[in-house]
């Protein structure tokens, strides 16, 4: 239904940042102890809206996210969304499975916006984990962790300038018969 024009579909969920960096790996000579300087800081929270065609809508918290305000983001997406049938797609949360969360789920069928759950302990379904990962490991810089007004101006930058500057390629690649 997406690949022909009747159903807009996006993957949601959150995810934080804070000031110390996400390296996975790096090399030293033995007995020496590298490190990249940190200190505790707050973290900045993003609910994101996402499309295989690289549209995504944000929404940042310095607080955790509530289902009150997954619910009142979601409210605000469907009035900024692409008209006609829509759907999000995401995880099993507390905060997307809570009562209140349950409830807006036959509001929003009304004004034809569907919630689909993945099945539990299946992040690698939710497209937008790629988002996330892309972001920390890829094009976050070390220097975007300078303090918390660098990283915040960083994630704008990339979240802002996604399906522009910044863009996942999630169309399949064309198999031949070789």
């Amino acid at each position: 239904m997406e690949a022909q024009g009747a159903l807009n579909v996006y993957f949601a969920d959150e995810s934080g940042f804070s000031l110390t960096p996400y390296v996975p790996y790096g090399w030293q000579k033995i007995g020496q102890t590298d490190g990249i300087p940190s200190e505790r800081s707050s973290r900045i929270n993003v609910f994101g809206l996402m499309s295989r065609n690289n549209e995504l809508e944000t929404y940042y918290s310095s607080g955790s996210f509530t289902s009150e305000l997954i619910i009142a983001c979601i409210d605000n997406f469907l009035v900024s969304a692409t008209k006609g049938r829509t759907a999000i797609i995401m995880d099993n949360a507390s905060v997307h499975s809570s009562a209140a969360f349950k409830e807006k789920i036959e509001e929003w069928k009304e004004q034809d916006l569907y919630i689909f759950f993945l099945p539990r302990y299946s992040p690698h379904l939710n497209l937008i984990e790629i988002l996330w990962r892309k972001i920390k490991y890829e094009w976050l810089k070390p220097a975007d962790y300078e303090n918390l007004k660098t990283l915040e101006e960083a994630l704008k930058n990339i979240l802002t300038g996604f399906g522009r500057d910044f863009f996942i390629n999630f169309k399949a690649p064309e198999v031949s018969n070789i």
